[in-house]
């Protein structure tokens, strides 16, 4: 059955309106996955086949479409952002809300979609912080069926090195592709979604077995020469031997 949803996140960071506004129209391989840039006017074309129906830089962006591409479960999605300065214009304060309709499974496609926002703003904070206005070289993919099971995160985060106790916020040496270690912080942690960030990259690590499909990687690399195929052939070959998969 159709029903409306509406998902609703506001925070503070230490950076300014327009840097904001760079990221979430034109940076968005930063911190999210790249999407072509909005035609900046009210009624241009927006990503994915949306209409841009709110243009107000760097204040406000909205952007709406019907018949969501390549999502069955919607019918209608729509992305708002709000941007006001702090401290004059050396912070900023964001609400971003993401409302729509699924058709389908309402409960479990709103349980996925509200816990990814949270881990996507905190991304997007992280980006924000450390690397922007870097331009990322993206890789996204999933593991295999076997990585769908109950514990298949928590398989995740034991291959990674890291024990239950570690906290968001701690420094890490963890255990990468081709046994290699490497130091981190491991900026966000809760038991559906791993954040690691090294000096170069965002690398974050997705439970959706938790809604019944595979675990998910993400890597935004901001190292000069960054390969994205090469990073994903390297974490993509990790994840399958977690899961002893050829």
């Amino acid at each position: 059955m159709s029903k409306e949803f509406e998902i609703a996140r506001e925070f503070e960071v230490d950076a300014s309106p327009q840097q904001v506004w760079e990221a979430i129209t034109a940076g968005t391989d930063g911190w999210l996955w790249p999407m072509e840039a909005p035609e900046p006017r009210e009624g241009g074309k927006g990503p994915f086949g949306s209409t841009v129906t709110a243009w107000d830089p760097p204040h406000r962006y909205t952007n709406r479409v019907e018949d969501v591409e390549g999502i069955s479960e919607q019918t209608l999605n729509q992305l708002d952002y709000t941007i006001e300065p702090r401290d004059d214009g050396r912070r900023a304060w964001v609400r971003y809300v993401h409302s729509g309709i699924f058709v389908d499974d309402w409960d479990n496609q709103y349980d996925g979609a509200s816990k990814h926002t949270d881990f996507y703003m905190a991304t997007l904070r992280q980006y924000l912080l450390h690397f922007a206005p870097r331009t990322a070289a993206f890789t996204t993919f999933d593991g295999p069926d076997a990585s769908k099971t109950p514990d298949a995160f928590a398989v995740v985060g034991r291959a990674l090195g890291l024990s239950d106790d570690t906290a968001e916020g701690a420094p890490v040496q963890v255990r990468g592709p081709e046994g290699r270690v490497l130091d981190a912080v491991l900026d966000f942690r809760n038991p559906y979604f791993i954040g690691l960030r090294t000096d170069d990259a965002l690398i974050r690590f997705f439970g959706r077995n938790h809604w019944s499909y595979p675990v998910g990687i993400s890597v935004h690399d901001f190292a000069p020469g960054a390969d994205a195929a090469a990073d994903e052939a390297a974490w993509k070959g990790w994840l399958n031997g977690v899961f002893s998969q050829p």
